[in-house]
């Protein structure tokens, strides 16, 4: 009796021996199929993006790409797992239909990251914007500085780093500052009450010259008389910068109000200020 158990157990354990030297087998095929899978796919990926970027780190197929060889991996790690998991007995219908019940999980989980993810899409596909653009994303403006699967970060002018949910991006109005061939300059130069005719007539000229003296400056530029304000007459510059940088914008419109101010201290006119005048009744 004793002989026979000690038998059985034996071939137990053979068997249970057979079986890990199988399993483990198995599975260091299947990693080494992986690791040559995931290879060959971060090869191809490399070529494609070479084929297609042609060194532009700010296209969009340079975002694309990595998403896309995620997504591959992922497959191709689905696959063989599935497979392996079927030949070692494991019924795949179960575990299809037990992916399914996680997926669903996971999927309500995690709906705002698939959402960012299909914004991620539609932003690239698109064209909106690209890395290194001046964009204006509800009250968010600054400078694109990464587009990744989930979020856009923008620099904003104060230096700060805000990170926009790509979802976000892609339900909202977006301008894009930079593709514009030029950037509207519109000022206001306030004279007072007590300015002559003349000498207005001859601040608008002033205004004029100093835009047709300028090569940053389109020629098209309108300068007329706007208002008539509480404390001063309005005279009103409206014209295009040739730029698309806001800082040179910014340097142009600066330059633009010194070469006015100079010209209208040379010519005796003089710029109003906030005031009242009170009338005391006798």
């Amino acid at each position: 009796m004793i002989d026979e158990i000690l038998a059985y157990t034996d071939k137990i354990g053979k068997l249970l021996a057979t079986f890990k030297i199988s399993l483990i087998l198995g599975i260091i095929i299947n990693i080494a199929i992986i690791s040559v899978l995931f290879k060959m796919t971060e090869i191809l990926m490399k070529k494609l993006q070479s084929k297609f970027s042609s060194g532009d780190n700010s296209l969009p197929m340079n975002h694309v790409i990595p998403i896309l060889e995620k997504v591959i991996k992922f497959l191709i790690v689905f696959i063989i797992a599935a497979s392996f998991l079927q030949s070692q007995g494991y019924s795949l219908t179960s575990l299809i239909a037990g992916f399914g019940i996680t997926g669903l999980a996971v999927g309500f989980a995690a709906q705002q990251t698939i959402a960012a993810m299909f914004g991620t899409v539609s932003i690239l596909t698109d064209k909106v914007f690209r890395i290194g653009d001046y964009v204006k994303i509800n009250n968010i403006e600054g400078y694109v500085e990464n587009i990744n699967l989930r979020s856009t970060k923008i620099r904003t002018l104060d230096n700060y780093l805000v990170t926009v949910p790509n979802d976000t991006c892609a339900n909202s109005i977006i301008q894009n500052v930079s593709v514009a061939s030029k950037r509207k300059v519109e000022i206001e130069f306030g004279v007072t009450y007590d300015t002559s005719d003349e000498k207005i007539q001859r601040a608008i000229d002033i205004i004029k010259e100093v835009i047709s003296e300028r090569s940053d400056m389109h020629k098209d530029a309108h300068v007329f008389l706007d208002k008539l304000d509480n404390s001063s007459i309005n005279i009103k510059l409206y014209g295009y910068a040739k730029t698309k940088s806001y800082f040179n914008y910014l340097q142009i419109r600066g330059s633009i109000y010194q070469s006015v101010v100079r010209k209208f201290r040379a010519e005796g006119i003089d710029f109003a200020f906030p005031s009242q005048t009170i009338y005391m009744a006798k």
